[in-house]
């Protein structure tokens, strides 16, 4: 049974920051290339970032650039996302998802993030209030 469960959201103010962590287990986690997408309330599946199997690539959507960080250690089948000057419209439901890279793309960003397409967690929630 394929497992991704995620861990590390909260309630914080603006500018502060989190790490999030995602724990595989179930699945070849090496192989996959990795995926977090974030849902706010009311709102639509939004691609946030991918990294490769190897952990050597990653892509941001343009409103976290240079503020998260997606991270990857295969020997602990675990997937993370540092994030950084926390803004008010960062709030979300944060899910991993396995994906694959294909033309340098994520297949979920480019198809848009569907709960049909690779194995997802339940979700971590981060707040962001003052």
């Amino acid at each position: 049974e394929v497992q991704l469960i995620e861990s590390g959201g909260g309630l914080v103010q603006p500018g502060e920051s989190l790490r999030l962590s995602c724990a595989a287990s179930g699945i070849t986690f090496k192989m996959y290339d990795m995926t977090w997408v974030r849902q706010a309330p009311g709102k639509e599946l939004e691609w946030v970032s991918t990294i490769d199997n190897t952990g050597s690539t990653t892509y941001y959507t343009d409103s976290v650039k240079g503020r998260f960080t997606t991270s990857r250690d295969n020997a602990k089948n675990t997937l993370y996302l540092q994030m950084n000057s926390l803004k008010t419209d960062d709030p979300a439901m944060y899910s991993c998802v396995t994906d694959l890279i294909s033309n340098g793309e994520s297949t979920l960003k480019a198809t848009g993030p569907s709960k049909d397409i690779g194995h997802w967690g339940l979700g971590t929630r981060i707040t962001v209030s003052s």
